[in-house]
């Protein structure tokens, strides 16, 4: 089980980077999208390098001893920093390119100084998961080991800070991603602080070597997981708003749809449904079946029915003229999809004066009439009346 957790969530962020990567070579020059896929790569990275058979592997094949070290440390110092240059893109603003450059030269010294530090000190003895407590009191190795602690603590409290002041001023999707980022910088922060504790201890005389090992990773992985999380939900979030309202629209207008069925059957209108669709795809399907039965019953349409509906809707409603219109459409629908079968000609011609007005009603409007046609008891005697014609006619 060594390592599994580490590559599992690797797997799991990279293959979010996967998802994303369309949309970066579509909009390559967009600094937030490059920003994003810079998080999601380094986060991935700091799991894989983290992992004991890799750190391993990357001593065994360099012949370097605990080289795997500061390559852990360079990607979690990076991945750090990138998170807190997503909240300024993010947030935008006037100086959101000067605060970019200053982050970015910041921890670019922080890396040289850990390349440097590295260098200059000397860890003969591999240690894959306790390097930090083993050489707390070794010269250079242990700046190094603080110099990336502190870093990574810095960022991600200012990125927490960040987060949830901004939090505090927007609403929806956006604010409910950066509460969970500022719980994910939370959880990482409790990485550096009980490593920088376990390396006091150290520095005391205590081993305290268990925090490193144990809690350490546990808030890294769990940061990690949560920081993205936050960072993809004002990115999906809206996707997944717009697919639930289009569902409900979707099943909003079934009865409208199948009051038309016989017209759509009988005249072929109906476009053949698409498989393994969106319910954004979905939606426009079903409107594109109706209209072109609406389209097609136009010169059907009883404007003397209309009326006298309509008028009797504003009875029942109060005045609402939309919901009054809606019943009179509903009504009207009925009647032509039940009678068009069995009528030689139309009733009115489709640019004469008798025609009615707005002949295709827009989404609201259609929602508002299948709603009619399942509940409004004026549409069902109307259907009654076009029932007892239509059985006379035949």
């Amino acid at each position: 089980m060594s390592g599994l957790i580490n590559y599992v969530s690797c797997g799991v962020l990279w293959l979010a980077l996967v998802v994303k990567a369309p949309d970066l070579i579509r909009h390559w020059r967009d600094p937030y999208l490059r920003t994003i896929c810079v998080v999601l790569g380094l986060a991935g990275v700091c799991f894989f390098l983290g992992a004991p058979p890799t750190v391993g592997t990357i001593n065994g094949v360099s012949g370097i001893p605990n080289l795997a070290a500061p390559l852990t440390y360079a990607s979690i110092t990076a991945y750090s920093a990138a998170a807190q240059i997503l909240i300024v893109y993010w947030r935008g603003g006037p100086q959101v390119h000067r605060s970019v450059r200053r982050w970015v030269v910041a921890y670019a010294c922080v890396l040289i100084g850990i390349a440097a530090m590295f260098t200059l000190g000397d860890a003969p003895v591999e240690r894959r998961t306790d390097l930090d407590t083993y050489y707390a009191t070794t010269p250079f190795i242990a700046e190094m080991i603080v110099l990336y602690l502190a870093g990574h603590l810095a960022a991600v409290s200012v990125t927490m800070v960040s987060s949830l002041g901004w939090a505090r001023q927007v609403h929806g999707w956006l604010r409910a991603g950066l509460v969970t980022l500022g719980v994910g910088t939370l959880c990482n922060a409790g990485y550096s602080v009980s490593k920088l504790a376990a390396v006091v201890a150290r520095w005391c005389g205590q081993d305290w070597s268990g925090l490193g090992t144990t809690v350490s990773p546990a808030a890294a992985g769990l940061g990690a997981l949560v920081t993205v999380t936050g960072i993809l939900i004002p990115l999906i979030g809206p996707r997944l708003t717009q697919w639930r309202d289009s569902r409900r629209a979707y099943t909003r207008l079934g009865p409208l749809e199948r009051e038309l069925d016989g017209v759509l059957s009988r005249r072929a209108l109906r476009l053949p449904r698409p498989r393994w669709s969106s319910p954004t795809s979905l939606l426009i399907w079903r409107r594109t079946s109706i209209h072109n039965a609406l389209s097609h019953l136009d010169a059907f349409f009883d404007r003397g029915l209309f009326d006298r509906t309509r008028e009797a809707a504003l009875a029942d409603t109060g005045g609402d003229p939309e919901q009054a219109d809606a019943v009179a459409w509903a009504a009207v629908i009925t009647v032509a999809a039940r009678e068009e079968p069995y009528r030689e000609r139309p009733l009115t011609d489709v640019d004469g004066p008798d025609r009615v007005e707005d002949r295709t009603p827009g989404p609201d409007a259609l929602a508002r009439i299948a709603d009619a046609l399942a509940s409004s008891p004026l549409v069902a005697a109307a259907r009654i009346r076009s029932g007892t014609t239509t059985t006379g006619t035949a």
